[in-house]
């Protein structure tokens, strides 16, 4: 029971530091963490968001985690200038961001069936994609739910 205690501590400290992190790799601290309750569509705020501002620095840190925090894997993904990063499907993942507009809850769906086991995960989105703050986090029943509504995005 412990160990299990151990695991849940480690892994709300590593979500911890990461969500921490995300500001200081983003050209746009200041901005991104005083709008987190903006919505993903919202205008760009800040200097640091026109044409000729330094987007390479932008990024998203994506998360995905197991049921009772038992794990988490995360990449870093940047889009400009153009898709890099350590998620395996850059190009398709920053492809699908644009084509949403940034709003993770308008990716395409699949179409794909899926069990109705419950295995919950869940995901999110923080950081800054094309001069917007993203800010975005959902809980899917299972992982084949997850990957079906968010295509390419957090699959890592």
């Amino acid at each position: 029971m412990s160990t299990r205690t151990s695991a849940r501590h480690l892994v709300r400290t590593a979500l911890a530091a990461a969500a921490l992190a995300v500001p200081l790799l983003t050209s746009q601290a200041a901005p991104a963490a005083g709008a987190t309750n903006a919505p993903a569509d919202s205008a760009p705020r800040g200097p640091h968001t026109g044409p000729g501002s330094d987007s390479g620095t932008q990024g998203v840190l994506l998360t995905v985690s197991g049921s009772g925090d038992t794990w988490i894997r995360g990449v870093m993904l940047h889009c400009e200038p153009t898709p890099h990063g350590h998620h395996p499907r850059a190009a398709e993942t920053c492809a699908a961001l644009d084509a949403a507009h940034g709003d993770l809850d308008a990716l395409p769906a699949g179409n794909g069936r899926c069990t109705m086991q419950y295995d919950p995960v869940t995901v999110a989105a923080r950081g800054s994609h094309r001069g917007q703050a993203v800010n975005w986090k959902k809980t899917f029943p299972n992982a084949c739910v997850m990957h079906q509504a968010t295509g390419p995005v957090f699959d890592f």
